[in-house]
């Protein structure tokens, strides 16, 4: 596989720290740098080998680099690549792993240095853990990683985030910003929401009883708050568009279930199952 030299992390969380632990084990990097606000943090990211050394100061992090990766919080990664951007080396590469990219592609190509080096991306790889702690070395293997370039994106970028995503392990997907945004709206941020909301629904008093479904139906709502918080601001549009849709679709069991229609409901039951069913059987071959 491609080796790329000196790769720095900013960010060196979940995903972070697997792309690490992923370079590393893999053998993609001449060294793996971590780049934090917290040098505790980073000396923990090193002792379980996702990073070979750490720093706070975001010069001496990317001064050698030839892939950065940008890690950080939703709201801040747009402005994290431009300030990375103005100190890097001229023909590095910058991707980042943002769940909502529109808004910071647009923020990007606002700034002629880092438009020249970015390639917009999302590893959809992820977990109700956070921290370096849960990072998996496997975790990006098979997974879809989206790339969002546009018609301003170098085309030897695109390229060299191709082969930066794959040699992780990850199935290219490549698409519009805004069409990513819509798409992610509904398979990721709103069921964020949903399960947020089932599981304020549900009485303390009732929670004894709760198994399985209750469990499975909220498990992502042990995330990060503010991590979550700023993916839905990111994405309001789209996801406001989602929410109405899963009322609509919520309102037609309500409807079937108050005129008491066994047709109906199972015929949504069925719809529901088959859709389900070809997540699991996944993309054709």
């Amino acid at each position: 596989m491609e080796r790329f030299g000196t790769v720095a992390i900013a960010g060196v969380g979940l995903i972070g720290g697997s792309i690490g632990l992923a370079l590393r084990r893999k053998g993609l990097a001449d060294r793996v740098i971590g780049l934090g606000r917290d040098a505790s943090r980073l000396d923990e990211a090193k002792g379980l080998g996702a990073i070979d050394c750490g720093t706070t100061d975001p010069a001496r992090a990317v001064a050698e680099a030839e892939v950065i990766v940008v890690c950080t919080p939703t709201d801040r990664i747009a402005t994290d690549i431009k300030s990375l951007a103005a100190v890097a080396p001229e023909h590095v590469l910058i991707t980042d792993a943002g769940s909502a990219k529109r808004r910071i592609v647009e923020a990007v190509e606002g700034d002629i240095r880092a438009r020249e080096v970015f390639v917009g991306a999302h590893p959809l790889a992820g977990s109700e853990r956070r921290g370096a702690v849960a990072a998996r070395a496997d975790l990006l293997d098979g997974r879809v990683c989206a790339l969002t370039p546009t018609g301003r994106t170098p085309a030897d970028r695109i390229e060299a985030a191709r082969r930066f995503w794959t040699g992780l392990g990850c199935r290219i997907v490549v698409l519009d910003p805004d069409d990513h945004d819509a798409a992610l709206a509904r398979t990721s941020h709103l069921p964020h929401v949903v399960a947020a909301a089932l599981a304020s629904s549900v009485p303390e008093h009732c929670l004894e009883l709760a198994a399985g479904a209750y469990r499975d139906g909220t498990r992502v709502v042990a995330s990060d708050a503010d991590l979550w918080v700023a993916i839905f601001r990111e994405n309001a549009v789209h996801l406001l568009e989602s929410v109405a849709e899963f009322e609509a679709a919520l309102g037609r069991f309500r409807d079937a279930i108050a005129s008491d229609d066994p047709e109906t409901l199972r015929s949504l039951w069925v719809t529901a199952r088959e859709r389900r069913r070809s997540f699991e059987d996944g993309p054709p071959a």
